[in-house]
């Protein structure tokens, strides 16, 4: 029976990001910084993969990233739909970044992007 692993494409998906991106972050975290992305589980001609249930790992990795400034960086597309979203129902950005985290620790199976839309789509329900 063969494993399922994901390749830089569903990593990307996974995170909101381009493949790009993810390229991006393998080249500037290697394994030897201070931050360094989380090694692939396999190899095969030279294409990473990772298996599916580390994408928490991942998530984990990219939220400790470093950011410019005080900000800590500019949130992702589907951080900023969620924070507009949660915004109309009146929540103050620091209650829907607590309510996020807490539905992050709740459901630790979703992505962040992933739990962004679910929550943006359930606001109206």
């Amino acid at each position: 029976m063969s494993r399922q692993y994901l390749g830089v494409v569903g990593v990307a998906e996974a995170m909101g990001v381009t493949r790009h991106g993810v390229h991006k972050w393998r080249s500037r975290f290697p394994a030897h910084s201070t931050h360094p992305f989380p090694e692939p589980d396999v190899e095969v001609d030279g294409t990473p993969g990772w298996r599916p249930e580390r994408l928490a790992e991942i998530t984990r990795w990219r939220d400790a990233l470093p950011g410019r400034g005080t900000g800590g960086g500019r949130p992702t597309a589907a951080r900023q739909d969620y924070f507009r979203a949660a915004a109309a129902r009146g929540l103050t950005r620091a209650e829907a970044t607590r309510s996020l985290t807490v539905f992050a620790d709740e459901f630790p199976e979703m992505t962040e992007p992933e739990l962004c839309a679910w929550l943006v789509e359930n606001f109206g329900a």
